[in-house]
């Protein structure tokens, strides 16, 4: 094999896991209801450390 058809195999492997990768995270990301979406970007918003609200 030539080094260009090793880095063209590589980069296609690559595409794939990342989506793959995004995949998993937005089914994940689906598996929330809207209140706990809300619950948990409240909590976040909790933990931060105090700044200036307008």
């Amino acid at each position: 094999m030539r080094w260009w058809k090793v880095l063209g195999l590589a980069g296609a492997a690559g595409v794939a896991a990342t989506g793959v990768v995004i995949v998993r995270a937005e089914r994940k990301r689906r598996a929330y209801t809207p209140d706990q979406v809300r619950d948990r970007l409240h909590a976040r918003l909790d933990d931060q450390p105090n700044r200036d609200k307008h």
